[in-house]
């Protein structure tokens, strides 16, 4: 299973930043791995260790912003889609050994 944690923090404040700062320490503290800037995910072993950590992570919220904690299977894990930019058309995506220039 892993855990993912999504969050968006206010950062107007010298105090908003620090708690934003504490937030992301607990997190990489307790085996957290950045996915995005304000999404991380950690592998759990089964539901018992999930409601353990979330319950840490609800005795470490940050005073102000939104927090979402999503529990997932590896399986939905392994089926992410990582997209960036523009496709390439020089990219030849097949499974076929043979190339003909």
């Amino acid at each position: 299973m892993r855990l993912i944690v999504f969050f968006d923090l206010p950062m107007l404040t010298d105090s908003d930043l620090t708690s934003y700062r504490n937030f992301r320490r607990f997190l990489l503290k307790n085996g957290f791995v950045m996915m995005q800037k304000s999404v991380y995910s950690r592998l759990v072993l089964n539901g018992n260790s999930s409601e353990l950590l979330k319950n840490q992570i609800r005795k470490n919220l940050p005073r102000d912003g939104l927090i979402q904690l999503l529990q997932i299977t590896e399986k939905q894990y392994a089926s992410i889609e990582y997209l960036k930019g523009k496709s390439q058309s020089n990219v030849i995506d097949s499974n076929e050994r043979i190339i003909e220039i």
